[in-house]
């Protein structure tokens, strides 16, 4: 927990946060650098403080793949204990 992800700007997306890991699920927070968000697979939305600026909170389960400003795939892959691992790719 703590890790980031840094991911490419055309995502939308600063670094991605993980801020906690449960048997089933990653949250995760990250500060929106385009002009806004929108996310299909997973929970998430709004409304997140990060570094004074607007980010969201996203909640993704195992095996979910998530789509991100339309732009970028990510997945849960595997959770081990308190290990998540992430698969972050261009959507499509």
């Amino acid at each position: 927990m703590g890790d980031r992800v840094t991911v490419p700007k055309t995502y939308g997306l600063g670094p991605i946060e993980v801020t906690a890991i449960t048997g089933k699920s990653v949250e995760m927070v990250a500060p929106v650098t385009g002009s806004g968000f929108s996310i299909s697979g997973c929970s998430g939305g709004g409304g997140v403080s990060s570094q004074g600026g607007g980010g969201v909170r996203m909640r993704c389960d195992r095996g979910t793949v998530a789509t991100v400003n339309n732009t970028m795939s990510l997945e849960v892959v595997e959770i081990r204990d308190k290990t998540a691992v992430l698969s972050v790719k261009p959507a499509g």
